[in-house]
């Protein structure tokens, strides 16, 4: 301690300055050797009175060996800046839109395939009852339903729709059989009437307009009638009269509609009759006269 204070004594600063600072080996050991470390010339420059530093050899003599100094850890390498800098909110934006857009079309994607799945399962449902019903009919009679199915689907019902034509000569009334709404299908258009050619239930109607400038005290009639060759005569089906349809010299306008139910032999014709064909309006929305099989 007193060869430290010795030579720290020779230096005016360290007396008029703080206490120096001493780093190296324990100042007990009387044999170090002291040596001082000049501070930097800018620092000599200044002022202000710094403390002397001064470095502590261990090993004061130096005809003996002295032991390696420790290594000095070096300092660690500065903590790189991890922070990153905000996303603006266009990007957040496009980001949004974009997971928005992937779970829609997850979504699609799982409804697709569950309809998919729906209709399998209904076409094997299908398949299986299917096969349910087969298994217990016999093979005879499944082709035998097989060619009643085809007849039934090549079967037309029979029907026919007349409609009215200017052109009359005489009574019971002429059709127009194929132009415009008229068709005849199973049933032919002969000699003024519909000819029936299976026996069956059929409906039958008939409209006429009658219309005419001078109101007249005649009657007006309407009669649907039918004729057989098996049997003599002709039968009405159905028939409708008017009196007293017009007044006081004015234009005038009377519709006559019948329709019914009726069994028909085969053979059988139906025909339209009238009381004056000059009042009848034959426009084929007015006046027309069909039938079809039940």
């Amino acid at each position: 301690m007193q060869a430290y204070k010795s030579r720290a004594g020779s230096s005016p600063r360290a007396q008029s300055g703080p206490a120096p600072a001493v780093f190296g080996c324990h100042m007990e050991d009387h044999a170090k050797h002291v040596q001082p470390i000049p501070l930097p010339a800018m620092q000599q420059n200044l002022n202000y009175v710094y403390p002397q530093i001064f470095w502590v050899d261990g090993c004061a003599n130096t005809s003996t060996s002295c032991p390696p100094a420790p290594p000095i850890a070096p300092f660690p390498p500065p903590v790189p800046d991890r922070r990153r800098k905000p996303k603006s909110t266009r990007e957040r934006s496009s980001i949004g839109f974009l997971v928005i857009s992937l779970l829609i079309l997850m979504a699609l994607t799982g409804v697709g395939l569950s309809m998919f799945q729906i209709f399998h399962l209904e076409k094997q449902l299908a398949e299986l009852r299917e096969s349910a019903s087969t298994e217990h009919i016999p093979p005879a009679l499944e082709k035998l339903i097989g060619q009643e199915r085809q007849a039934a689907k090549k079967e037309v019902r029979k029907a026919a729709h007349l409609t009215g034509n200017p052109s009359q000569r005489d009574l019971p009334l002429e059709w127009e059989p194929v132009s415009g709404h008229a068709f005849t299908n199973g049933i032919q258009y002969r000699n003024q009437g519909l000819v029936i050619n299976e026996t069956g239930l059929y409906y039958v109607y008939s409209n006429v307009l009658f219309r005419g400038s001078i109101c007249s005290s005649q009657m007006l009639s309407h009669v649907v009638y039918k004729t057989n060759p098996a049997s003599p005569g002709s039968h009405v089906l159905m028939e409708d009269k008017y009196i007293n349809y017009c007044a006081n010299q004015k234009m005038w306008a009377r519709k006559s509609y019948l329709g019914a139910l009726f069994k028909l032999r085969e053979r059988d014709s139906l025909y339209v009759n009238v009381s004056k064909i000059s009042l009848v309006n034959f426009e084929e929305s007015k006046t027309f006269f069909g039938l079809f099989k039940l």
